[in-house]
């Protein structure tokens, strides 16, 4: 883990005195710090320098910490910077409205140098998790890939070569993206955005939650109440949306498409396909490519 010296923490308030106090504190600890007066120009602040984490009042003249907040988890380079509230109002609403929009934790005022201290602590070390657990799966990935070309973390690569071979194709209505399946939520895009790059890998709903920063729970009900559809729905949705892709654009065997798609069981992928198409793989892949076939005849 990087030593807390490097650390780089901003600070947005719109109150001089609890601002300089905290940035002083900070300082003292080791920490790079960074002021902000107002949210506007907190949002500048994050966008050039990319803090390590972000410390926000809510109550700011022009834009509140909840349009900063939802500002910066748009955009892909401070989307997933960790992001502590201050406020001097500590009801349930204001909590749960932080929270559904991706608040990382949440302190009342006044706050203690040594409660900040611990949130940004436990934040810091959260992410320093999440960073290592990217790296041992990236590697596992990696080594799989190099040591047996015909493993199924191998096969997955067909997926995204598929799709991109979908994308490029002649722009008929049953050629969209698969991608696009995902809603535009932006306080559900790191959600998506990790279920796109891993749903060939068996991930589950756990480790979904592990890799955005919550419980199970929390996060089951977070998504249902946004979409109507569990966590577990969106990454079965996208492992069929990968499997008519490459169904329809290649000639592998029903149990490596499986297995591409993170099933360890072909025949649990098979109900589940059949589940959502009303139709068994094989018999589906002979109807769409002949259904393509007389299309192509046609033109």
């Amino acid at each position: 883990m990087m030593p807390e010296s490097s650390k780089k923490i901003l600070v947005i308030e719109d109150d001089n005195v609890t601002r300089n106090l905290y940035l002083k504190g900070l300082e003292a600890k080791g920490f790079d710090t960074i002021g902000a007066d107002n949210g506007l120009a907190g949002i500048q602040q994050a966008q050039e320098h990319i803090p390590d984490l972000v410390i926000c009042d809510i109550t700011m003249p022009d834009m509140d910490g909840y349009s900063v907040l939802a500002t910066l988890r748009q955009e892909p380079l401070t989307a997933i910077i960790p992001f502590i509230f201050l406020t001097g109002s500590s009801t349930k609403a204001d909590v749960r409205k932080a929270m559904e929009l991706g608040a990382d934790d949440y302190l009342s005022k006044p706050s203690t140098l040594d409660e900040l201290l611990r949130a940004i602590a436990i934040r810091l070390q959260k992410q320093a998790t999440l960073q290592y657990w990217y790296t041992i799966q990236f590697e596992k990935a990696a080594k799989s890939l190099f040591t047996d070309n015909t493993t199924a973390t191998t096969v997955g690569v067909a997926v995204a070569v598929a799709e991109a071979s979908v994308r490029e194709a002649s722009g008929r209505e049953a050629m969209i993206p698969d991608s696009s399946i995902f809603p535009c939520i932006p306080q559900l895009k790191e959600v998506f955005d990790f279920i796109e790059a891993h749903y060939h890998q068996g991930i589950t709903l756990c480790d979904v939650a592990l890799a955005v920063g919550y419980s199970p729970a929390y996060l089951t009900n977070r998504v249902a109440k946004q979409t109507g559809e569990t966590v577990n729905c969106w990454i079965v949705k996208r492992r069929m949306a990968g499997a008519r892709s490459l169904l329809q654009n290649n000639n592998e065997t029903v149990e490596k498409i499986a297995k591409a798609l993170g099933y360890q069981d072909v025949s649990h992928f098979s109900r589940q396909f059949r589940q959502h198409h009303g139709l068994p793989p094989q018999a589906w892949r002979k109807e769409h490519q002949l259904g393509e076939q007389k299309q192509v005849t046609l033109w």
